[in-house]
C-alpha cells in the first residue's frame, strides 16, 4: 500500500486528538445511518460513527426521520468528529459480523449469504461503547431487470454547486426546506419505479457524506423515491489534498454493474458538468448495462453560474453512448425528459445514434 499523503497524515493526526479529548469529556459513539442496498446474496452496508454527547446518542431504531432533520441547516454536519477505525456490530438478517469504519468514520461493509429476502429490511448496528442503531437496506430482487441511477445536483435540487459562494450558503447557511426541486423529476423517477415493480433507485454524487441526512429529507419533502446515495468525502485523502468526483462516479457506475449485473440502467445526470461524458464513456464500455440516458439541459444562465460559460459540456458524451447505440435523452426538466424516456424505453424503435431531444 502507498504511503499515504502528508495532508491525510496530517488531519487524522487532528482528527485522532479531537477524538481524544471530546472521549475524555465523555462523549460517545453515534450512528448517522444511510441506505444501503443489495442482492439476495450480499449487502452493502453504510453508515457513519461520529462521537456525540452521551445524552444525544441515540437508542436502537430506525434512521432519523425526514421530518426530523429537516428544519436544521447542513453546516452541523461538517463539524462532527469522526470516529476512526471502530470496530461495529453489523447484524444482518441471519448474519453477525464485525467491521471498523475508515480514516473519516464512514462503515461500508458488505456482508454475504445474509438470506433476506428481496424489499427493504433493518439492519442493526451496535458500536463497542453499546450505542445501537438501525439502518434500511434494499435488496433487489434477483427477478429485476431495470433500474435507475441519479446525480443529485442540478439534476434533481437546483444547487448551482460549482460556484464557490451559492454552495457555501447552500450548505452551511441557507435552511434545507428552502432548496430548489427541479420541475417534474420526482414525477419522473416515481412513474418510471411505478412502470419497473421492485426497480432500485440510486443517487450518486461529488456531495459529502456530511450532508446525506438533510438529503434525505429534501428527497422526503419533496416526493423523491427512497434510495441509497453513494457520496465521497471532503477534504484530504490517501492520494492528495482533494479526490477526483469523476472518478468517484466512474467507480460508483461499475461497481454497480459488477454487484447487481442483470440490471439495465438508466442514467440521469445534467450538461452542467461532466455527467454527459461519464454516462457516455459508460455506456460506450458495458453497453448492455445501459438502458438509456437523461440528461437535464441547463439554462444558459444556469451554465453560466455552474462553471463561468453559458455553453454545456457535454460534446462528447453523447457521441460515445450513440455509438454504443444508446438512446440519449435531453430536456430542460423531468416533465419533458419523461415524455422521451416513454418514447426511448417502450420499445418503440429509436435509434442509438439520434441524440432525441425537446
Amino acid at each position: 500500500m502507498a504511503k499515504p499523503h502528508a495532508a491525510a497524515v496530517l488531519e487524522d493526526r487532528w482528527t485522532a486528538l479531537k477524538g481524544a479529548a471530546l472521549t475524555r469529556r465523555g462523549y460517545a459513539s453515534q450512528f448517522v445511518g444511510y441506505p444501503g442496498y443489495g442482492s439476495t446474496g450480499h449487502a452493502r452496508i453504510l453508515a457513519r460513527v461520529v462521537l456525540s454527547r452521551r445524552s444525544e446518542a441515540r437508542p436502537a431504531g430506525p434512521v432519523v426521520s425526514s421530518r426530523a432533520l429537516g428544519g436544521r441547516r447542513g453546516w452541523r454536519a461538517f463539524f462532527t468528529t469522526p470516529a476512526m477505525n471502530a470496530p461495529v456490530t453489523v447484524r444482518v438478517g441471519s448474519r453477525t459480523v464485525t467491521a471498523r469504519t475508515d480514516r473519516t468514520g464512514i462503515l461500508d461493509v458488505v456482508v454475504s449469504d445474509h438470506g433476506l429476502p428481496p424489499g427493504w429490511h433493518d439492519v442493526e448496528l451496535e458500536s463497542a461503547t453499546g450505542t445501537r442503531a438501525s439502518v434500511p437496506i434494499c435488496i433487489v430482487d434477483p427477478a429485476v431487470t431495470f433500474g435507475v441511477v441519479s446525480d443529485i445536483d442540478d439534476t434533481i435540487i437546483k444547487t448551482m454547486l460549482p460556484r464557490p459562494l451559492i454552495a457555501a450558503w447552500n450548505t452551511f447557511v441557507r435552511h434545507q426546506g428552502a432548496r430548489t426541486a427541479v420541475p417534474g423529476m420526482a414525477t419522473l423517477y416515481r412513474g418510471l419505479l411505478a412502470a419497473h415493480p421492485g426497480a432500485p433507485i440510486v443517487y450518486v454524487s461529488t456531495g459529502a457524506w456530511n450532508t446525506v441526512p438533510t438529503l434525505l429529507s429534501f428527497l422526503a419533502d419533496k416526493g423523491y423515491p427512497l434510495g441509497p446515495l453513494l457520496m465521497t468525502d471532503w477534504g484530504p485523502t490517501n492520494t492528495g489534498w482533494f479526490r477526483s468526483g469523476q472518478d468517484h462516479k466512474r467507480a460508483c457506475l461499475h461497481r454497480l454493474a459488477r454487484e447487481l449485473p442483470d440490471i439495465q440502467w438508466v442514467l440521469v445526470g445534467d450538461d452542467g458538468q461532466h455527467d454527459p461524458t461519464i454516462y457516455g464513456e459508460f455506456a460506450e464500455q458495458r453497453p448492455e448495462k445501459v438502458r438509456a440516458i437523461a440528461i437535464r439541459r441547463l439554462s444558459a444562465t444556469e451554465q453560466l453560474l455552474s462553471h463561468f460559460t453559458p455553453l454545456a459540456n457535454d460534446e462528447f458524451g453523447p457521441r460515445r453512448a450513440q455509438r454504443a447505440k444508446v438512446p440519449v435523452c435531453r430536456a430542460s426538466d423531468g416533465y419533458g425528459l419523461a415524455r422521451l424516456l416513454q418514447v426511448a424505453l417502450d420499445g418503440s424503435p429509436v435509434p442509438g445514434d439520434v441524440v432525441v431531444e425537446n
